[in-house]
Order: C-alpha cells, then structure tokens, then sequence
C-alpha cells in the first residue's frame, strides 16, 4: 500500500471510530514505487543485532541516510515527499531510523548546495555515519531578529581566521563536535554583504558553553563564547561575505524541516560524545524517544487527548470539534510541508513555521480542555493523571515554537516583504557600511 493511500486510511479509521464519521478518499500517490523499494530495502538489510554504528554504515552505502540530498552529496535526490515514504518504510519494518538532528536537518542540505566537492566529502559523510554533532551559531544577544546585525568578527591570519564574540539560544551546543558559523569578515561592507558562513570546531580552546535552563526544567538552549579560538580558511563555505545567502540557505532547511510532521522513527544520539555509535540497534529502536512522554509512539495525539478526556468523563461535542480542526489543521501543515523544497510556494517554509506555532497552542488548548484541572498536576501527579503528564508538557512546551527557528514576527515580516511586497521598515539605506551604522 503507498504512503498516502495508507496515510488515507489511517485518517478514515481514525475519524469512523472516533467521531462515528465516514467519508472516501481518493488519492495518486507518485511515492508508492519509492515506498515499496525502501520497504523491500529494510527488510532485507535490517538487523537488530548489529550496532548503530555498523546500521549507519549500511544506511551511508545505499544513500538513505537522507535521500533528499543530491546524488553528489551521498544522497538520493529525493523530494520531501519521497523522503517521507522512506521514512514510513523504516517505520512500517521497525528499523531505526538514520542519523538525525541539526546537523542533517541543516549543516548537511547547506553544504550539498553551496561548498565544494572537497569539502561535501570532507564534512558530509561524517554527518551521515552519524560520527559528528552539530549546532547553530548565528544568533547573538544584539542580533537576534535582525540576524544580520550580527558582530561577531572573523580576522583572517595567513590561511586560518581568528573567531570572536558570542552566540545565544544555540541548540545542543554541549553536544555538538561542529557548528555552522556566521561571522563579520568584513565590517567595511553593507550590512548583509560582510558576513562570511564557517564549519566551526567547538571542542578548542577559546570556546565556552554556559546551558540556559528552560522553564521545562531541560537546557537545550546555550550561551557560547567564543576568544580568538580559529578555523580554517578551508572550513568557509562559500566566498568571503557570501554568508548571508548561505545562512539564509540554512534558514530555508530549518523553518521547512520544523514545518513539516516528520515520521516519528526510533533514534539514536550522533556525535562523538554520545557514545552510541556501538550500542546494540535494536536496543535503540525499541526505546522511547526521549520526549518522557507516556503516549505511545504509534498512537495520535487525537486518539490520546480522546482517551484522556473520556477517562475522567469530559468528553463533549465541543472537544470532538477542536479535536478534528486541530486534527486537519495539523494534516494540511503536514502536506504543506512536502511541498516546502519544491519551489512551488514562495515562503513556504514560513508559512509552515507559523503554521506550527499555531497548532503547538491549539495542542496547548485542546490538551487541558481534554483533561480540564488535572492539567494544573505536576511531576509525579501529571504523570500519574489522565493523559500521564503529556499536556502538562505540551503546555509548558508550547511557547517555545513561536521564538526558536525564527518567530513568529519575523516570518510575518518575510512574508509580507518578500511575497506579498508590502513595504520594509524604514532604516539606513542598503549600501551603508555595517561600521557606520548605529548601535544600541
């Protein structure tokens, strides 16, 4: 059965059981070759007992640790769409699933598009064996919204560049063995024009990390500071002040990937400092994926909060309504999401940040309409109430969405600039030297 047809049907089994509605559904599905030769493909290679790193390996060889990279780039050249039936294939056989996070979600898809045939051999396979880590190092606590006001400098000496300043609310930085850098190598150019993009090694002297602590209680989020500590001229992708259009690239894959429902696949940590590349894969695709949630894997948000409801009996007409707006509008995002690396939409990938945002608060909303006061539990009650602690999650999670990646404003801004051409705010013209422009 393709990936849409089952998705279909899914939907259809989802909505006559639960809301005792029925409806046909009729859809082409270009992916269902994809699909079987990916299912046909896990079946015959995946094997629990071999490790991650030896299951990687495998995936590295048949280019399917992210098909939608280029055939140069050791990828498949795969539309979103085509990538998403792979992953549902790794889904349907229970394999683990490949390398994932922030270096293949954006340090990867960046350089395919913009570095050299050197430097995608010398960065992406390590990448996609799952050996390195990486992390975001563009925003700053002076340049967060307005990224390109960014002061962070490179200083070039003989064939490396001396690196300082500071970054904020960068992701798993602790963890990462790389991150993708963005810094001024020309303060004498136009604002946009001096800013150059860096494979940057974070485990160097000069670099400290300091985790922000989240009102969840985690530290995803981190501070780095970086003194003169150095990268090499071989490490810039792209030319000397070409960074803002290759971060901009990098953007792109960002706002597209959080945008888009992902296959929600067993995982294991990449990087050198996670330790996994020799644990058993089958031990990691039988484990949860380390949200702490208590719902499963394979069960709806919908069919949970459902559930939920009619375990402390509020289940109303009005919940079954916000549950199916909540349910379609999540499916329509994740369609949209397919199309984002097509070029079919301008802005597309914004869209479907903003979409995102939205449907996190109406989760929010839905979640502790579903539950009612057992939503204001915490630690172990939330955990042993209706729904086990998820929409307390969701609900001290759910602001989130609308600052990282981008927020909200900022992809109204774009959207209403560069799609709709509405008028920029005002300011000193393009062509003023980033010296020369004023600072607060």
């Amino acid at each position: 059965m393709s990936c849409a047809a089952a998705d279909a049907r899914s939907a259809k089994n989802v909505f006559s059981k639960t809301f005792d509605v029925t409806y046909s559904v009729e859809m082409a599905d270009s992916t269902d070759g994809i699909f079987d030769e990916a299912v046909q493909w896990v079946r015959q290679n995946w094997d629990p007992d071999m490790t991650v790193g030896q299951w990687w390996e495998r995936l590295f060889e048949a280019s399917y640790s992210l098909p939608s990279l280029p055939v140069n780039a050791y990828g498949r050249g795969y539309a979103r769409a085509d990538e998403q039936a792979v992953w549902r294939a790794f889904a349907e056989v229970g394999a683990l699933g490949p390398p994932v996070g922030i270096a293949t979600m954006m340090a990867a898809p960046t350089i395919a598009q913009h570095a050299t045939e050197a430097q995608i051999e010398g960065f992406v396979p390590p990448i996609l064996l799952g050996r390195q880590a990486w992390c975001q190092l563009f925003s700053e606590p002076g340049a967060g919204s307005d990224l390109a006001g960014l002061t962070t400098k490179a200083v070039r000496d003989g064939d490396e560049w001396v690196i300082t300043g500071q970054k904020v609310w960068t992701s798993l930085a602790r963890e990462a063995d790389l991150g993708m850098l963005l810094a001024r190598t020309d303060p004498g150019a136009p604002k946009h024009a001096g800013i150059t993009w860096f494979a940057f090694e974070m485990r160097q002297s000069g670099v400290e990390i300091r985790p922000l602590t989240e009102m969840t209680g985690r530290a995803m989020f981190n501070e780095v500071f970086i003194d003169e500590a150095t990268v090499a001229d071989d490490a810039m992708i792209g030319e000397p002040g070409e960074g803002w259009a290759v971060g901009n690239t990098t953007l792109m894959f960002e706002r597209a990937s959080l945008a888009g429902s992902m296959v929600n696949l067993p995982y294991a940590r990449s990087g050198s400092g996670a330790g996994e590349l020799d644990v058993r894969a089958g031990d990691s695709s039988s484990r949860e994926d380390g949200r702490g949630g208590a719902r499963p894997r394979d069960v709806s948000i919908t069919s949970w909060y459902l559930d939920a409801a009619r375990s402390v009996g509020r289940e109303t007409e009005v919940l079954r309504d916000e549950l199916v707006k909540d349910h379609i509008t999540a499916e329509v995002n994740r369609l949209t999401g397919q199309r984002a690396r097509t070029g079919e939409v301008k802005a597309i990938g914004n869209l479907g940040k903003l979409a995102m945002s939205q449907i996190a608060r109406s989760q929010r909303e839905v979640g502790n309409l579903a539950i009612g006061a057992a939503g204001m539990l915490d630690g172990a009650d939330a955990a042993a109430g209706p729904g086990g602690g998820d929409v307390q999650r969701q609900t001290i999670s759910s602001p989130a969405p609308a600052i990282y990646g981008g927020t909200d404003q900022v992809q109204r801004n774009i959207i209403g600039e560069r799609v709709l051409g509405l008028p920029k705010e005002p300011g000193p013209a393009k062509t003023t030297p980033f010296k020369d422009l004023p600072s607060n």
